[in-house]
């Protein structure tokens, strides 16, 4: 067959055309998904700074805007909104969302116990003593609040009647509330700020592990909508944060794990130090791999059913783990 000039440019033309989609539809693929992640601003961040640094999560094709809350109020409005895609927080917020707000939310993973005490102010020696004072919380009808109602009731103090509940936001807020004023008895306290209360002086009268059993604290959950329109996405989030979770409990990272958490946190070397010890202790930190604790959650059901009245209900209608499980095999592939 005879090429003449014209069939050969329009081959070349053809064969660029091609590349040039080609390379296109490549560059696009490369793309990373966005992904906007909501969580308190705790020493438990360390894993979401890992992961985001140290590339975990790029590794997966993720792209993630990590944003720190001032309170699980303003975080369930974002999540509730759309804005917010993956929220990490005490898992009876999702509750709450689901009873309460009446919004279609899933916990999707565990994530760890809290890591919570119970802060008073120097002089206060025991419960009794916090009689007609206030006691700092995030927002009273949530998580660690219902934990304070119910240790508090243990001891015989009533809300509203012995001592009255303040919401004031995140455990950063709840400390400074402490050092502001002395009328706020206390607060449930979670790291580092536990141990910057303890350093100034203040005690604690126990952690709410020891005082009401195991708790399915921290956890990831997003819109059931979102999590089944975007299920790949959601188990590669899934297995780089256990990624990253392990790479942070790692003993061989220990020395650049606690500066992480000096750099972004601002913390003394002792505080991240302690920090970090505690947060790798089984039943008061991080739960292996983000792993979800059922005995932990049916507890978080019975203290919400015991403390706002009514019975507990099934878990199954709050949590979906298999997009957790997905994740699992990618990890250990």
């Amino acid at each position: 067959m005879e090429i003449t000039a014209t069939s050969l440019k329009s081959f070349c033309l053809a064969t660029a055309t091609v590349c040039l989609c080609t390379f296109v539809a490549t560059a696009h693929a490369a793309e990373p998904t966005l992904l906007h992640v909501n969580t308190f601003p705790t020493a438990r961040s360390l894993p979401f700074y890992v992961a985001v640094d140290r590339g975990f999560f790029a590794r997966r094709g993720l792209k993630v805007e990590l944003e720190f809350t001032e309170s699980s109020e303003r975080q369930r409005q974002g999540l509730a909104s759309g804005t917010v895609d993956i929220v990490h927080s005490a898992v009876d917020n999702a509750v709450a969302m689901i009873d309460v707000a009446k919004v279609d939310i899933v916990i999707v993973s565990g994530g760890d116990s809290g890591t919570n005490e119970f802060y008073v102010q120097d002089n206060i020696k025991d419960f009794s003593d916090i009689r007609g004072k206030a006691i700092v919380v995030d927002a009273t009808n949530t998580a660690y609040a219902l934990q304070a109602r119910k240790i508090l009731g243990q001891h015989g103090l009533r809300d509203g009647t012995d001592y009255s509940l303040n919401p004031v936001g995140n455990g950063q807020r709840r400390l400074k509330a402490l050092f502001d004023d002395q009328n706020n008895a206390g607060a449930i306290l979670n790291l580092p700020y536990s141990l910057q209360a303890a350093g100034k002086g203040m005690r604690s009268l126990g952690r709410t592990t020891d005082m009401l059993g195991p708790y399915q604290a921290g956890g990831a959950y997003v819109r059931r909508a979102w999590a089944r329109d975007n299920p790949a996405t959601l188990e590669n989030y899934l297995a780089a944060f256990v990624e990253a979770l392990r790479w942070s409990l790692d003993a061989n990272n220990h020395a650049e794990a606690a500066a992480i958490l000096v750099d972004k946190l601002k913390l003394p070397q002792d505080v991240a130090e302690k920090s970090l010890a505690l947060m790798a202790e089984p039943g008061f930190g991080f739960a292996r791999d983000a792993a979800f604790d059922m005995a932990g959650f049916k507890n978080v059901l019975a203290l919400r059913a015991e403390v706002e009245g009514g019975a507990p209900s099934d878990p199954q209608r709050y949590i979906d783990l298999s997009y957790y499980d997905r994740a699992m095999t990618l990890v250990n592939k």
